[in-house]
């Protein structure tokens, strides 16, 4: 039976909480409601509410909880009903969960979900991509998953990792993709980039939702003769720079896709990577498709211009193919 993204992410949650006591969630109507996605659906009535908690409208005080439970041995996840409201909580989660491994050697086992990404339609205040925002803050890790399976892996692997993690799960994604899962037990690495399809001709390099439109783009671009590579960050920070540039080496021209918008975007680190470590392998100028640097429109035909798409991508590579 096909497991959907978001039952990926709660199935992953369930199971963490089944095997470790110390694992308890918290956040905005995650409880009897089961969140405002549904992602936890199941688990009040099961672990109850001393270990899923519903909180506050209060991000800051959330995050705050999170950060002191986990000082104290505790395995918090804490939820941001949507990922643009983890704002209210960035000063405690850049100046003080990711610098207490630095500063006095402190283990902040915590993990900070965040709904995250457009194409539904929510508007400036609840379709943003923020992950560059943590990508640049020593200390913590950063991970995007794009499939099922990758979903759960990874939620799994969070909450095990003995420093913070944020965890972008994009919205579009949670009942649109599913897979058959294995049904025993796996994690996922943090840090490891993985190749979701070999190419010869052109590297394609992603994350979340992207890597779906990167797929369909790669299917065109075959029907046309061209054999196109993708891969899947999957994690954003650490980054796995190495499996980017052996792809490189391979296929010898590079298109950087992300839904985030364009300037400080991940495009840009990758590119300067690239350029540092493989430049000498390069046949054409390192390609970025993203959004524009505006808000995301609530219109839904201004949305879907805004967002990057398959043929905006089959054409950027069909120029770069040309060069």
């Amino acid at each position: 039976m096909s497991t959907t993204y978001l039952e990926a992410i709660r199935e992953g949650l369930w199971e963490e909480m089944e095997r470790d006591p110390n694992v308890f969630l918290l956040g905005e109507d995650i409880g009897a409601y089961g969140g405002a996605f549904k992602v936890t659906a199941g688990l009040f009535e099961r672990f109850g509410a001393r270990r899923v908690v519903d909180t506050p409208i209060s991000e800051a005080a959330i995050v705050g909880a999170a950060i002191g439970a986990a000082l104290m041995g505790l395995r918090p996840v804490a939820e941001m009903q949507f990922a643009d409201f983890i704002t209210c909580g960035f000063d405690q989660i850049v100046n003080f969960a990711a610098k207490c491994r630095y500063r006095w050697n402190a283990s902040v086992p915590m993990v900070v979900r965040a709904p995250s990404g457009g194409g539904v339609h929510g508007g400036p205040f609840h379709s943003q991509n923020p992950e560059m925002w943590f990508v640049r803050t020593p200390g913590l890790k950063v991970v995007a998953p794009a499939t099922a399976y990758d979903a759960k892996g990874l939620i799994k692997s969070a909450i095990r990792d003995n420093d913070p993690v944020l965890f972008f799960e994009h919205k579009a994604l949670y009942r649109r993709i599913k897979e058959d899962l294995p049904t025993e037990e796996y994690t996922v690495p943090i840090g490891k980039a993985k190749v979701v399809r070999e190419g010869t001709d052109l590297t394609i390099v992603t994350y979340g939702a992207m890597v779906w439109v990167a797929l369909e783009a790669a299917g065109t671009l075959a029907e046309e003769g061209a054999s196109v590579e993708v891969v899947d960050l999957r994690t954003l920070l650490p980054l796995d720079r190495e499996t980017v540039c052996e792809s490189v080496k391979k296929t010898s021209k590079v298109l950087l896709l992300h839904e985030d918008t364009r300037t400080g975007g991940m495009a840009g680190e990758l590119a300067a990577s690239i350029s540092e470590s493989v430049f000498e392998y390069l046949d054409g100028p390192i390609v970025r498709v993203s959004a524009p640097d505006t808000p995301v429109p609530y219109s839904p035909p201004l949305e879907d211009a805004f967002l990057p798409n398959a043929e905006k991508v089959v054409e950027k590579a069909r120029w770069l193919f040309r060069y």
